[in-house]
């Protein structure tokens, strides 16, 4: 069929394969979502068809170009055999007839990063992502501290497998809630929580630090053998497999099926889905038989020995009621579909998110409209299809918590509904956390969920507000789960955090970056006086060790903020500062200057170890120079960056235990 540029058809392919592409970027690249996964293969499939029927295939398509482009900042490498995708099914009767009376393995279709490891004489010399198939970054350094990885292994022969980089589920709300606590404890209040763990993975497995690698708890999962020296292993994937679980490998969890069976085992790994810990979005049929499996070759795409089940999404038509407009702390308002209860997947849903506002007008969403719903990957309600498609759903003009005016953004290529107002009371329910917790002000009783009902009820506004809450005691009263007693523990806490220190209150009213160490530094320097801390300039501040240029432009900015320094000092009208006091503190680190870097064991944080050396007496810096006396970091044989520095200028470098042993024996 011949096809001129100028035709609907061409026209179309050129879309889809720039929609397709930019879609892949954000996901692998950027780490997040311009569309679902429902809406990304049903534009792939009709991209696929329109390249069948009109023969042209752009360059560039996705139909032919797998994975994403290798990132700048990491380096490149070219994989010995490409990487491949596979061909997928959503028809579970259609699995026997691609086994073609041979057995084969089924497991699950892990989500997350796939990974090249190379062993030479029992060792991990190299790690390679995916890439592009063709060329991949190397990220043998993060690889090492991958939470199950054998950096050795009981081999001499050169290895070769694949794998794939993931972050359970479990570990990925814990990694999200510890990262909200430390962005409230610093002041961080711009913190968005991770939206899932491929995405976290992704992130994490590509850094150029691997010290940030290791604190997302990544794991691998073996799924095939490249290379492994003589060995020829019955002709045999499953051997395969079993030989790489001999090397102390953990592998993707596989059953071996029959034709007459595969259906049947694909069915046990449905009913599984829901309580697996591990990100998977399908499975993968492979042939056993080696020999056979390669002697069928591959496409340009596929190989041809493997193939990935998708699940077929079970869909429900229902009705849109009501579009819920969620407000978050960073002003970003979320849309959240409301519609007629329907089974899922044997449970019931009645909300989906529909994320950002591009999302609402490709779906043209409008109340009463008809749609289809299902579970992306058979857990996360979506919706599929607007089947009315009125278009007619109003973007609020007004932010749904605090009244004022609302706007469109564009975030990348995504538009984004934003609330305007500073003093949103959805954008201070972390603000007031942060001033409330336990390493700031100190006052029990003040949970999220009763910050909440203060603000919704108009009895705070700013952080001063807090210390006349009493005037409101017959209102607190009637809150619902309040009553009189926890009225009065509430009041009581409040009257008790009063008497309190200057450090206290710099770390507790979010001021960027400045967190209980910089608080602590601050006032040490400063002698405990607000009035020396405000009305210092931005060159003064910057030479203050430990604070440097960007910290001292923040505490710059916020006290020349006319509204924040207007709050400050009505706050300080309701406190009774005490300087801390430290005259009985044998001064013994005097002098001396201290970096700290890596996990600490001993200490809560870095901070309440830093909070011990400027106690007695000594400095906390950023960075390693010159005026460094010692380097503190428990991995004292580390390559690490600070590490190098601290050799090169034969500054000691102490672990925890040493440092501890040094003031002990000191005092």
């Amino acid at each position: 069929m011949k096809i001129e540029n100028g035709t609907e058809e061409y026209r179309r392919i050129v879309e889809l394969t720039g929609l397709l592409n930019r879609a892949s970027e954000a996901y692998y690249n950027e780490d997040t979502e311009i569309m679902s996964n429902l809406e990304y293969d049903r534009l792939y499939d009709e991209l696929k068809d329109l390249e069948t029927r009109t023969g042209i295939v752009l360059a560039g398509s996705p139909t032919v170009h797998v994975g994403y482009t290798a990132a700048d900042e990491l380096p490149k490498e070219r994989h010995e055999k490409p990487m491949l995708s596979l061909d997928k099914t959503k028809d579970r009767d259609a699995l026997a007839d691609w086994l073609a009376g041979h057995d084969g393995l089924l497991s699950w279709k892990l989500d997350g990063l796939t990974v090249v490891l190379t062993y030479e004489g029992g060792t991990l010399v190299k790690a390679v992502t995916r890439g592009n198939g063709e060329v991949g970054e190397v990220i043998t350094e993060n690889a090492k501290v991958f939470k199950n990885l054998p950096v050795r292994i009981p081999s001499a022969e050169t290895i070769v497998l694949r794998g794939e980089a993931v972050i359970r589920y479990s570990d990925f709300e814990q990694i999200n809630e510890e990262l909200e606590a430390e962005a409230a404890a610093s002041g961080d209040l711009s913190f968005a929580r991770y939206k899932n763990p491929r995405n976290l993975c992704s992130g994490s497995v590509r850094q150029l630090n691997n010290r940030i690698t290791a604190k997302r708890r990544v794991r691998f999962y073996a799924f095939s053998l490249v290379q492994a020296g003589s060995g020829d292993f019955d002709n045999s994937r499953q051997r395969e497999m079993e030989f790489l679980k001999d090397l102390g490998f953990e592998t993707v969890e596989y059953v071996r099926v029959t034709p007459e069976n595969v259906a049947e085992k694909v069915g046990e790994f449905e009913k599984r889905i829901a309580g697996n810990d591990i990100p998977s979005d399908g499975l993968v049929l492979t042939l056993d038989d080696i020999a056979y499996g390669e002697s069928l070759g591959m496409t340009a795409k596929f190989p041809r020995n493997a193939i990935a089940f998708k699940w077929a999404d079970e869909m429900r038509e229902t009705t849109l009621t009501e579009v819920e407009w969620s407000a978050s702390r960073t002003g970003l308002i979320n849309p959240v579909a409301v519609f007629a209860p329907v089974e899922l997947e044997g449970t019931t849903v009645k909300r989906a998110s529909v994320h950002n506002i591009s999302i609402v007008k490709q779906l043209r969403l409008g109340i009463g409209d008809r749609i289809t719903v299902y579970k992306a990957n058979m857990i996360i309600p979506q919706i599929a299809e607007n089947l009315t498609g009125s278009g007619t759903l109003e973007i609020p003009a007004e932010c749904p918590v605090c009244g004022k005016r609302t706007q469109i953004r564009r975030d990348n290529d995504t538009e984004v509904l934003m609330c305007t107002n500073p003093d949103c009371a959805a954008k201070k329910i972390k603000a007031f956390s942060l001033f409330v917790s336990r390493s700031a002000m100190n006052i029990d009783g003040l949970s999220e969920m009763t910050l909440e009902k203060l603000i919704a009820a108009g009895l705070i506004h700013e952080f001063a507000d807090i210390y006349h809450l009493a005037e409101h005691r017959d209102v607190i009263e009637q809150m619902e789960g309040m009553g009189k007693k926890s009225c009065d523990r509430l009041l009581d806490a409040v009257e008790r955090s009063r008497d309190t220190t200057l450090q206290r209150v710099l770390g507790a009213v979010g001021i960027p970056g400045i967190g209980s160490a910089g608080a602590r530094i601050l006032c040490s320097h400063f002698g405990d006086d607000p009035e020396k801390i405000r009305s210092a300039d931005t060159e003064e501040l910057s030479m203050v060790e430990g604070i440097g240029p960007v910290l001292a432009e923040s505490i710059k900015r916020y006290f020349d903020d006319e509204r924040l320094s207007s709050a400050f000092d009505a706050l300080l009208s309701e406190l009774r500062l005490q300087k801390e006091n430290t005259a009985d503190e044998p001064q013994i680190l005097a002098g001396k200057t201290f970096v700290i870097t890596g996990k600490v064991d001993h200490f809560e944080n870095r901070d309440a170890l830093k909070a011990v050396i400027l106690r007695l007496g000594g400095k906390a810096a950023g960075s390693v120079s010159a005026k460094t006396d010692y380097l503190i970091n428990n991995d004292v044989t580390s390559a690490s960056s600070k590490n190098k520095k601290a050799r090169e200028l034969g500054i000691p470098i102490l672990s925890e235990d040493e440092f501890l042993k040094m003031i002990n024996k000191t005092q």
